[in-house]
C-alpha cells in the first residue's frame, strides 16, 4: 500500500473517531444554535408584521378567492390566517440556515485545526506559508474554476451515468483544493504545500469526491423537509446539523492527512543531509587511505 493510501485510511478513521468527541459535537451544534437564535430574535421583532403582510397578500390572490366562492363561502380570510405563519417560517428558515452554514465555514475549521494540532501535532513547527488573504484568494479562484467546470459540463448531466460522476468529481476537486490548503495554511511553507499537493493529489482528490458524496445526505434531508411540509421545522434544522457534522468530518480528514503528510515530508528532509554526509565521509575516507587499505563497506 502506498504512503498516500495508508495516510488516507489512517486519517479517515481518526476523523471518524474525532467526530464522537464532545468538543466536535458541541462545535457542530453551534450553527444550529445560531440559526435558532436568529429565527427567535427575528420572530420577536418582526413576526407579527410579517404574518400580517403575508396574510394580506394571500387574501388578495384572485384565483384563491374565486375558488372559495365556488363553494359558496368566503373562507379566504380564514385560510390566509392559517397558512400565513407557515409561509413566513418557510421563507425565513433557509435564510437563517445559510447564515448558519457561513458560521460553519468561518469558525469550525480553525477550531478543529487547533484541536488536532494540540492533541497530535503539538511539536510540528508552524511556517505560516498561507495567510488569510491568500487563503481567501485561493478559495475564490478555485471556486470560480469549479463554477466554470459545472457550467461547461452541464450537457453531460443529461446522460444518466455521468450525472452521478461528473458533478461529484468537480465538487471533489474543489473540496480537496480548498480544504487541503486550509489544513496546511498554518504549518506548511508555500514550497512544502505545493510539494504535498503534487505528491498526494490523487488520494486528496479521492477524499474530496468521497466527502462530496457524504455531503449529499443533508440535501436529501433538506428536500424531505420541503416535500413533507409538516416536518419542515424539524427536518431543515436537522439538515443543518448533519451538514455541520459532515463538514467537521471532512475537515478533520484533510487536517489529519495534511499534517501527517507534512510531518513525514519533514522527516524525509531531515534524513537527507545525514545520508549525504555519511556518503561524503565514506568517499573522503576511501581517498585518504592507501590502495589496498580501503574501509569495509
Amino acid at each position: 500500500m502506498s504512503q498516500g493510501s495508508s495516510l488516507m485510511l489512517d486519517s479517515f478513521w481518526r476523523a471518524a473517531a474525532y467526530c464522537f468527541r464532545p468538543k466536535v459535537i458541541a462545535l457542530s451544534l453551534v450553527p444550529l444554535v445560531v440559526m435558532l437564535l436568529v429565527l427567535g430574535g427575528w420572530s420577536y421583532f418582526y413576526w407579527t408584521a410579517s404574518v400580517a403582510a403575508v396574510q394580506h397578500w394571500v387574501e388578495t390572490i384572485g384565483w384563491l378567492r374565486t375558488m372559495f366562492s365556488w363553494f359558496g363561502g368566503s373562507g379566504t380570510e380564514g385560510f390566509a390566517a392559517g397558512v400565513a405563519p407557515f409561509v413566513v417560517l418557510v421563507l425565513m428558515t433557509p435564510m437563517a440556515a445559510v447564515l448558519a452554514l457561513l458560521i460553519i465555514a468561518l469558525l469550525m475549521t480553525p477550531a478543529l485545526l487547533r484541536m488536532v494540532t494540540e492533541q497530535r501535532f503539538a511539536t510540528l513547527a508552524k511556517k505560516h506559508g498561507t495567510g488569510l488573504v491568500a487563503s481567501v484568494v485561493w478559495a475564490l479562484g478555485t471556486s470560480a474554476v469549479a463554477v466554470v467546470a459545472f457550467v461547461v459540463t452541464m450537457p453531460l448531466w443529461l446522460i444518466p451515468p455521468l450525472v452521478l460522476v461528473v458533478p461529484p468529481v468537480i465538487w471533489g476537486w474543489l473540496t480537496y483544493r480548498v480544504m487541503s490548503v486550509d489544513a496546511l495554511a498554518e504549518h506548511a511553507s508555500k514550497s512544502e504545500r505545493d510539494a504535498l499537493l503534487q505528491r498526494h493529489r490523487w488520494p486528496l482528490l479521492l477524499m474530496g469526491v468521497i466527502s462530496g458524496y457524504i455531503g449529499i445526505a443533508p440535501s436529501i434531508v433538506w428536500a424531505s423537509g420541503i416535500v413533507f411540509t409538516i416536518g419542515f421545522v424539524v427536518l431543515v434544522p436537522l439538515a443543518v446539523w448533519i451538514y455541520a457534522i459532515t463538514f467537521a468530518f471532512s475537515s478533520l480528514w484533510f487536517i489529519h492527512f495534511g499534517l501527517a503528510a507534512l510531518q513525514a515530508l519533514r522527516a524525509e528532509q531531515d534524513e537527507m543531509p545525514v545520508a549525504e554526509a555519511q556518503w561524503g565521509d565514506g568517499k573522503a575516507l576511501e581517498g585518504a587511505l592507501p590502495a589496498g587499505e580501503q574501509p569495509e563497506k
